[in-house]
């Protein structure tokens, strides 16, 4: 069959949280995922699942984040986070994930994504220093610099001084271990 990369489903929300687990060694970010969905940055027509043969094997979400700056404070999205599961890893399912959701939040009329990860992975994917275009990102201790990413859409104004200035991360984010 192939694989299919959809809009998450209610009935979807066991299978995503035993990839992400998976995915992440870990319960943090598929408890993020949870907290996520029950927040107001939610936004589940930027949610989306990798599908094969009816089984999920990757997921992925944009949700809501602000940039504060010298043009006040401004809604953006950010890609939070990535995951496919382990024996699916390096077969492109991460790539699809991403470009489907690059492209959703395109349509939206976003004018960009930011998100913290491996500069080599995104950066491959389209995404840049966030840096050079005057974002900061909370990023832990033990992430490079680079980790701070951001992608570029259609609409996005490089003259927009709202776009410009330090990320803040949603309730849902704090406390995370």
């Amino acid at each position: 069959m192939g694989l299919e990369i959809r809009p998450e489903r209610a009935s979807d929300f066991p299978a995503v949280r035993r990839v992400v687990a998976a995915a992440f060694g870990s319960d943090t970010e598929a408890d993020l995922v949870e907290r996520i969905r029950a927040s107001d940055e939610y936004r589940p027509e930027l949610s989306f699942v990798a599908a094969d043969s009816g089984e999920v094997v990757g997921h992925v979400m944009i949700d809501g984040c602000m940039v504060r700056g010298e043009g006040g404070e401004r809604e953006i999205v950010m890609l939070s986070p990535l995951a496919v599961a382990p024996d699916r890893q390096r077969s492109g399912a991460g790539t699809a994930l991403i470009e489907h959701a690059l492209a959703a939040a395109d349509r939206a009329g976003e004018p960009l994504v930011v998100l913290e990860g491996s500069p080599d992975y995104y950066g491959a994917r389209g995404f840049e220093f966030a840096g050079d275009h005057g974002l900061s990102l909370p990023l832990p201790d033990w992430a490079p610099r680079a980790a701070a990413q951001v992608a570029l859409l259609s609409t996005y104004n490089p003259d927009d001084v709202t776009l410009r200035g330090r990320v803040v991360y949603p309730p849902s984010f704090d406390g995370l271990g």
